[in-house]
């Protein structure tokens, strides 16, 4: 058994879901900071996010139309962004759909953690925003250790969040549990390859849709992920830092910000 560590995106766009729904685990503390972030303003709401007037009008008119129980999406199919666009959730078959279900788990500022087809309601939270009052201010402190019981008690866990979000984890479980991969790009021939963020952050959904597919016996076949043009690299690799590097990265089309 393992479990992957994925992150929840700022865009959202609402879907009908492929699946029947599932709750939230942490629903009732979503319902309470939700219900906080209504009693705040505009104003409050901008300093908050660091965001623009306009877009804390439409945060704010988000949060009034949260719901719980109405017009929800799959976690897993509403989220947008590089890392979902590596993933390519929708056509999962039936089987990756169970799997994916018992075996990734999404990070959110807002539902604390999410499998991948609960049911939620599009909104803005970050988790690194700090809100006025305790005990929103640092929501980091709000979720403290609770999150990581819903993870495997056994198994590797394979880490394909950012920083930001991996701090509700990472720090309440065993390091020795933890697989962090590492993805690079050749950029110029002759040159030592190098992390470019939007590669990396397509890979990274590419190899959490890997893992799914590859199922329960992924663990012992890492040296084999080659999708995306990525191979892995034993001389730059440790046990729980796998490296892979592409020459030629063939995710062109995946994302809106590469052009082909």
């Amino acid at each position: 058994m393992f479990n992957i560590l994925l992150h929840s995106s700022k865009t959202m766009v609402c879907t009908p879901p492929s699946v029947s729904l599932s709750t939230p685990v942490e629903i009732e503390k979503a319902e309470e900071i939700r219900a906080y972030i209504a009693t705040l303003s505009s104003a409050q709401i901008q300093k908050a996010m660091q965001i623009s007037a306009t877009l804390a009008f439409d945060v704010e008119k988000l949060f009034s139309q949260w719901s719980a129980v109405e017009n929800l999406s799959a976690a897993v199919e509403v989220f947008r962004g590089d890392i979902y666009s590596g993933l390519r959730a929708r056509p999962f078959s039936t089987a990756e759909k169970d799997f994916a279900q018992e075996h990734l788990l999404i990070l959110s500022g807002l539902y604390g953690v999410l499998k991948p087809y609960d049911g939620i309601s599009p909104y803005r939270l970050e988790v690194g925003y700090r809100f006025p009052d305790e005990p929103f201010r640092n929501l980091y402190q709000f979720w403290g250790d609770s999150l990581s019981n819903q993870l495997h008690k056994t198994g590797d866990i394979f880490n394909v969040s950012s920083g930001e979000y991996e701090k509700l984890i990472i720090p309440y479980i065993d390091g020795q549990r933890i697989i962090t991969p590492k993805f690079l790009s050749m950029v110029k021939p002759g040159q030592p390859a190098k992390f470019v963020v939007v590669h990396a952050k397509i890979a990274r959904g590419a190899y959490a849709r890997w893992l799914i597919q590859k199922g329960d016996g992924a663990a012992a076949e890492l040296e084999s992920f080659n999708d995306l043009g990525y191979h892995y690299q034993p001389s730059l690799s440790s046990p729980r830092n796998p490296v892979y590097i592409c020459e030629n990265f063939q995710g062109i089309g995946l994302s809106q910000r590469l052009i082909a």
